[in-house]
């Protein structure tokens, strides 16, 4: 018994004061989380990559939008998706829940019923995804960086640092292998194709797929646009003329059809884009913060430049 409690002071001794950056934020842990859940499927990806799922619950708002692929659906077979959209604070305080992965627009709403304040009195931490900062304080613009701060203080916070730092080490080398070998022209002009017909939605300044693009060569044709994922006019994409539009996919619209109707309406068959048939479908969990933003740019750039 003595050794096992100079055991348990000795692993409180290592947690003790781990704090990290969420946002406007600085959140400190005494111990590991060991009742976890994450919301979206990028989110959740990031903790199955660090080899969370046993620190997990469950997970959240994935299949009201989106589908699994057979990696994704092996990686949290044994969780239970605890809602299909976003949870309510019912159902985080009823799985028992010590953490929350999420994001403002990625779980939470400014103002909404689950924020970091609301859960706290349940003993509920949360974690904000830095990408999703944009929508409550001034931040830079978007970066591939900000996906591996996320990872580092995941490591820092569930106690796998080394982990974490050894898949950032190798994402950083494998984009620098890969961008030392790109022959780049005059950056492309580039539209993010969310979704909506009516008004488009799509990634602005602080919105991952802007670090994309540039990372593959291009420019995003909004990235003056002060916001991450927000909605424009028909208008201001007919006049910035892209030469290429990256389609995101998921949910009921799929790809081909987004793509069937930029083609089909009159009042874009003078774009750039249009006249030379130049699409890229990227997939939701590869344009939103995730392990799967370096293919998202080899994606880019192959479609981009042939390589």
């Amino acid at each position: 018994m003595i050794l096992g409690a100079a055991l348990s002071l000795t692993a409180s001794a290592v947690f003790a004061d781990t704090t990290v950056q969420s946002c406007d934020r600085t959140v400190t842990f005494d111990a590991p989380p060991e009742r976890a859940i994450s919301n979206d499927v990028n989110l959740t990806e990031m903790m199955l990559v660090l080899g969370l799922a046993d620190r997990m619950v469950g997970y959240t708002g994935i299949s009201g939008w989106k589908t699994l692929d057979a990696e994704m659906t092996a990686g949290v077979e044994a969780l239970p998706e605890l809602s299909e959209k976003y949870p309510s604070k019912e159902v985080l305080v009823g799985a028992d829940a010590d953490f929350f992965f999420a994001g403002w627009n990625y779980g939470m709403k400014v103002g909404g019923e689950v924020t970091p304040e609301t859960l706290a009195p349940f003993g509920i931490d949360v974690y904000e995804l830095t990408e999703s900062c944009a929508h409550i304080m001034d931040k830079d613009k978007a970066s591939i960086e900000e996906m591996y701060a996320d990872l580092l203080n995941l490591g820092r916070i569930f106690d796998v640092e080394d982990r974490a730092e050894g898949l950032v080490d190798g994402y950083r080398a494998e984009l620098e292998a890969f961008s030392g070998g790109l022959d780049l022209g005059e950056p492309l002009r580039v539209f993010v194709y969310d979704s909506g017909e009516d008004t488009p939605f799509t990634a602005g300044r602080y919105a991952m797929p802007t670090a994309l693009i540039e990372a593959a060569g291009g420019v995003n044709i909004m990235d003056d646009f002060e916001k991450s994922w927000a909605t424009v006019t028909w208008e201001e994409v007919v006049e910035r003329n892209p030469e290429v539009v990256v389609i995101v996919n998921y949910g009921d619209v799929t790809a081909e059809q987004k793509r069937a109707f930029m083609v089909s309406n009159p009042a874009f068959a003078d774009l750039d884009a249009i006249k030379n048939d130049r699409f890229v479908t990227l997939e939701y969990v590869e344009a939103t913060p995730g392990p799967r933003n370096i293919q998202a740019i080899k994606t880019l750039a192959d479609a981009f430049w042939g390589q």
